[in-house]
């Protein structure tokens, strides 16, 4: 059976030990004392409104850390599934089957698309839309609709990035198409389209 601690036994060992608040913050933060006109009681009512405050504001911190932490994990884990699918494939058909149903079902892209052309067609779709398909280049933003329409046959896409695959004899685009014009504005989507590219390169190179 637990012995019921005595009031007075804690407030003695309290005394005692002036400095046990010190490391227990939290514990000070949880603590409730009566509301009192004197300057003392005023000074550590606002510390310790003040220690509650930090205290709250570490831990939607490190939700935020954690939150964070588990979507790179996941990108992480999703980026490596399609460059081991990649890898393992054996026909081009089939890498073209894994890059767009891995862009479509694990990373939530709207109209995904790996097309190879030949040189003269790359030379026909840089007349129509006035964009540089060169080894390297990278498209991302929201352009014309006519452009849209060109390059992906879909009205509904508003945004996109494009990557140039280049292998020996055609010329690849990878081309991740958004029904939100919102979506691909920034440059922060290019660089795992650009590790996408380089793995395909390496892969159809061979």
């Amino acid at each position: 059976m637990t012995k019921e601690l005595n009031p007075k036994d804690v407030e003695l060992f309290l005394l005692d030990n002036l400095d046990f608040f010190e490391s227990r913050e939290s514990l000070v933060g949880e603590m409730r004392f009566k509301h009192s006109s004197s300057s003392a009681s005023s000074i550590l009512e606002r510390q310790i409104l003040k220690l509650r405050e930090e205290h709250k504001n570490l831990i939607n911190l490190l939700s935020s850390f954690v939150e964070t932490a588990n979507i790179n994990e996941d990108l992480f884990n999703k980026s490596k599934s399609l460059t081991l699918k990649i890898l393992q494939s054996n026909s081009k058909q089939e890498i073209i089957k894994v890059v767009e149903d891995a862009f479509k079902k694990d990373f939530k892209v709207d109209k995904p698309i790996l097309k190879f052309y030949k040189n003269e067609k790359i030379d026909e779709l840089e007349k129509v839309t006035d964009l540089s398909f060169h080894k390297g280049a990278i498209h991302c933003g929201s352009f014309s609709s006519e452009k849209m329409s060109v390059l992906f046959k879909d009205k509904k896409v508003e945004s996109m990035v494009i990557s140039v695959v280049l292998i020996e004899s055609q010329i690849g685009l990878l081309m991740l198409g958004s029904y939100d014009r919102s979506k691909y504005l920034g440059d922060e989507d290019t660089t795992f389209i650009e590790y996408i590219r380089d793995v395909l390169e390496k892969k159809l190179s061979k």
